[in-house]
């Protein structure tokens, strides 16, 4: 049998670089392909950018903004998606507050003199406190946020970020839903709801780990993807 094609979607302001390890990692038992959802304009859109590069059957595991759109995906072709993880994600819409922070972020990212650090501040809510002074963490994520710059961000920051909980039931193949201890992004009591609404599920909570858990415990990630591929 051949191995599956395994979809990875980044999260925003992140490329392939958020999945190094996964790829090498999970090479011997997938296909990993990541996707780019940098382009669109709308969650509709980022959805079929990644239903361009799918085969007709495919896992698919969507981090943060990728959860979002993977859980779009679900919406729109669940007949086609053998497994699902759901990464330091949500299915809930923007709070007013932090549509509100998202906006003057937004602004803030159009100053092009001010978005050269823009990092700097997304270091300190992305990464657990333990990790914050891992210099190898902190350059693969200003790598990223340099790679892909202000354009990207202000694009993947206006995606509508729909109310997905009535859609949780309806998927019915096997799912991780993963998130570190200390995201503070999207908490692990989210997660824990999520599990409880998707009924083929398994929660894992990845222990020292903030909002980055594909790069701050690649392991833990990786084990959890292998785990979750050899189940039926």
């Amino acid at each position: 049998m051949s191995q599956p094609q395994l979809i990875l979607i980044p999260g925003l302001l992140n490329d392939a670089e958020l999945w190094r390890d996964q790829v090498a990692d999970l090479a011997c038992v997938a296909r990993p392909v990541v996707a780019d959802i940098t382009q669109g304009e709308t969650l509709a859109a980022l959805a079929q950018d990644v239903l361009a590069i799918a085969e007709p059957r495919f896992a698919l595991a969507g981090f943060s903004l990728g959860g979002i759109v993977a859980q779009e995906i679900m919406r729109i072709a669940p007949e086609r998606v053998d497994h699902l993880a759901l990464l330091d994600t949500t299915m809930l819409p923007d709070a007013p507050e932090r549509e509100a922070e998202r906006r003057r972020l937004v602004a803030q990212a159009g100053n092009r003199g001010k978005f050269h650090g823009f990092g700097e501040k997304l270091l300190q809510t992305y990464l657990a406190p333990e990790n914050l002074q891992n210099a190898d963490m902190a350059e693969r994520v200003r790598g990223m946020t340099e790679r892909l710059g202000p354009e990207v961000f202000i694009r993947q920051s206006l995606i509508d970020r729909p109310d997905s909980r009535s859609s949780l039931r309806q998927i019915v193949c096997p799912t991780l839903v993963l998130c570190g201890s200390e995201d503070v992004l999207t908490p692990p009591d989210l997660h824990r709801k999520m599990a409880v609404e998707i009924p083929n599920s398994q929660l894992v909570i990845v222990p020292d780990s903030g909002h980055l858990t594909p790069i701050e415990r690649p392991d833990a990630v990786s084990g959890a993807l292998r785990l979750l591929l050899a189940r039926k």
